[in-house]
């Protein structure tokens, strides 16, 4: 069952990475670049969905900047490139992946399987290199036109880097999804007795004209953070966007999965919408009702393409 009812225009020019493909890390579509000098292993990665173009668009922008780590070292990481190169403007959201989405096989038990489809081949092409980074920023967007939102997974480290970044002004502290864990949750990024580090940016609706800019801008603060890169890298950019606003912070309290075929909102949700009155009913699975687990229950990004074992939409709680 897929639900997709809402057109939204294509405002973004997808940039050409042709030339970011033969890169010196032996992986095509990865660059690091090693200043030489002690420091954290930075990565800013995009297109892990291939019809979200902006983390393109900022790896674009930093290439042609000639972006150098003062420390450590950067990489920059186009990841499911073939469904990138796959997007259609007659169908646009199909594109999203290729076999399987690539955003939920980041746990061993998938990796280390014999199973083969194309997102499973460039996630074990990549591993090697996701494994060494210490500081993650993963770029991606939304199915609807939502403020931006920095997912900082359950440890305090997420959220205190989250904040240490100070934008977007939404921090949403989650575990994930039933169907498969997240590039952010690999590994050391989401274990409480290890110092790496990842965040997930959402910069608004994939192909509105102002996700660019945003996934630019969050790029530069993030690599500033990281003091990867020198304290007023990319400053004549930030001076013409608009200023980060204190932050507030939204805690998961539960993903709701597509249990049947049968699954339907209650009404259109877009996200953001907070939910007065515990108990609320908001969507239909079958026979079961789906009820706000308290009162003033935040939406967060509601699917609009709806698969049995997918995530409908994730219920979270304001706690700042």
């Amino acid at each position: 069952m897929i639900i997709d009812s809402i057109a939204y225009p294509i405002e973004i020019e997808f940039p050409d990475i042709i030339p970011y493909k033969v890169c010196n890390t032996g992986v095509d579509w990865i660059t690091t670049l090693d200043s030489g000098v002690a420091g954290p292993h930075v990565m800013i990665s995009a297109l892990v969905h291939g019809n979200e173009p902006c983390g393109a668009v900022a790896l674009d922008w930093l290439f042609k900047q000639e972006v150098r780590p003062v420390r450590g070292k950067l990489s920059l990481a186009f990841m499911n490139v073939a469904a990138y190169n796959a997007f259609d403007r007659e169908n646009p959201t199909a594109s999203r992946y290729l076999d399987q989405d690539f955003n939920r096989v980041w746990q061993s038990e998938s990796l280390d399987d014999p199973e083969v489809t194309r997102e499973l081949e460039r996630a074990r092409e990549v591993r090697p290199i996701v494994e060494t980074v210490d500081l993650l920023l993963d770029i991606h967007s939304m199915q609807h036109k939502n403020p931006p939102l920095m997912l900082a997974g359950i440890q305090p480290k997420g959220r205190a880097l989250a904040r240490q970044v100070a934008d977007p002004e939404w921090v949403v502290c989650d575990a994930g999804h039933a169907e498969g864990q997240r590039l952010r949750d690999y590994g050391g990024f989401s274990a409480s007795n290890s110092k790496k580090t990842a965040l997930l940016l959402e910069t608004g609706q994939h192909w509105e004209a102002a996700s660019a800019p945003r996934a630019i801008a969050n790029a530069i603060r993030f690599l500033r953070t990281t003091e990867c890169v020198s304290v007023d890298f990319g400053e004549d950019f930030l001076v013409k966007q608009p200023q980060p606003v204190p932050q507030r912070t939204i805690e998961i309290i539960a993903p709701v999965t597509v249990q049947s075929e049968q699954f339907r909102f209650a009404e259109e949700f877009h996200g953001m919408e907070i939910i007065e009155r515990k108990g609320t009913v908001i969507a239909m699975d079958g026979d079961t009702a789906v009820k706000t687990p308290h009162d003033n229950c935040v939406l967060i990004m509601p699917n609009r393409r709806l698969q049995l074992g997918k995530t409908a939409v994730r219920l979270g709680k304001l706690v700042d």
